[in-house]
Order: structure tokens, then C-alpha cells, then sequence
């Protein structure tokens, strides 16, 4: 009993975190660890191969029955604007919580449910340890990434990532619901105007 209703009071107070409505801005950049991970295609990408364009982070898994879905729906819309307004330089990148369950086509098979309008845009990244990825989504991200002890569900934040040019994390934007898709398109025209 105690443990059931600690999970979801748990999940609750880790999103009411990771909720950063309309935007928040770091007090300074956090620069993302670097990485050599395996994408939906069994291809190695780097912090490196992102370097030079504007991306999206977001952190989820293929098992998620909570905030997954809503949360890659809402990335699909967000693309779906930035097609509309003309926008081209830039990369989505999906961090899974679970690479253990989470293999190369596992990641193929998710993306493909939610039909992104441009997948060659989308990086879904697996390959690591749990612990790899818990200690990146804390230092470069500042989200939670936490396994359920004999669950398959695991506690991450909800947030999407906005990560500069030179690989540096420079706002978040709640990414479950209510998201200011207005307000994230400007930022990113921004950036890509920045790094001109």
C-alpha cells in the first residue's frame, strides 16, 4: 500500500518540478555532457555530430503509460509549426529512460506511432547505462531521471530542452501540457539567427 501510493505522489512532485510552463531560463548555460550513443537506425551520434544546429532535447521511453505520449505528441505538433514557419535547421533529440527495454528498434517502432512529419529530423537515442543517462539528464539538464525499484515505469522530467549551437542548454519548456509552441518557434528563430 505504502509503496503504491509513493510512486504516484513521487511522480507527482517530479513533475510539478519539471513543469516550467511558458519557459525558464538557467541562470547560466549548462553545457551537455559529452556522448556516443546509438540512434533508431543502429548509428552511432554524438554531442558532436549535433554541434553547429539548434536542437530539442526531451527524455522518454518506449513502456512510459503516463507522460510519454502526450509529451512526443506534443513534439510532433512543435514540428509541425516549425515546418509551417519555414524552419529547417535544426534536430530533435529523444533520450530514452530505459535502455535496457529500449533497443534501436524498439525507438524505430515508437517514433513511427506517433507520425512525425520530418523523422529525418529525429535522433532516438539509446545505448547506455541507466546510470549514464540519470546523471546526464541531472548535469546538463537539470531533470530527474530515477528507475521505479520493481517497476517498469521510471520517473523523469517532463521538460523539453532547448540546447544552442555550441551544445549548451539554454531554456526549458514544459513539454506535457500547455506548451507555448509560439513561444519556443521564436526562440529557436532566434537561435538560428544568432549562430549566423
Amino acid at each position: 500500500m505504502y509503496k503504491k501510493l509513493l510512486v504516484p505522489l513521487t511522480l507527482i512532485f517530479v513533475l510539478m518540478l519539471s513543469a516550467c510552463g511558458g519557459g525558464f531560463k538557467p541562470d547560466h548555460k549548462y553545457k551537455v555532457d559529452s556522448f556516443e550513443f546509438t540512434n533508431q537506425h543502429n548509428e552511432t551520434i554524438t554531442d558532436e555530430d549535433l554541434k553547429g544546429s539548434v536542437w530539442l532535447a526531451q527524455f522518454v521511453f518506449t513502456n512510459c503509460t503516463t507522460v510519454c505520449p502526450p509529451m512526443m505528441s506534443n513534439m510532433v505538433t512543435l514540428q509541425e509549426k516549425l515546418i509551417d514557419n519555414k524552419i529547417e535547421d535544426y534536430n530533435i533529440v529523444s533520450f530514452s529512460v530505459d535502455p535496457d527495454v529500449d533497443t534501436p528498434e524498439e525507438l524505430a517502432k515508437y517514433l513511427d506511432m506517433f507520425s512525425a512529419p520530418d523523422e529525418s529530423k529525429w535522433q532516438m537515442l539509446t545505448g547506455y547505462e541507466m546510470k549514464t543517462i540519470e546523471k546526464m539528464a541531472a548535469s546538463s539538464f537539470k531533470q530527474l531521471v530515477k528507475q521505479i525499484p520493481n517497476d517498469d515505469q521510471v520517473i523523469h522530467g517532463v521538460s523539453f530542452g532547448l540546447v544552442n549551437q555550441n551544445n549548451e542548454v539554454v531554456k526549458l519548456y514544459g513539454g506535457n501540457e500547455d506548451v507555448d509552441y509560439d513561444t519556443i518557434v521564436k526562440d529557436i528563430k532566434a537561435l538560428i539567427k544568432e549562430g549566423k
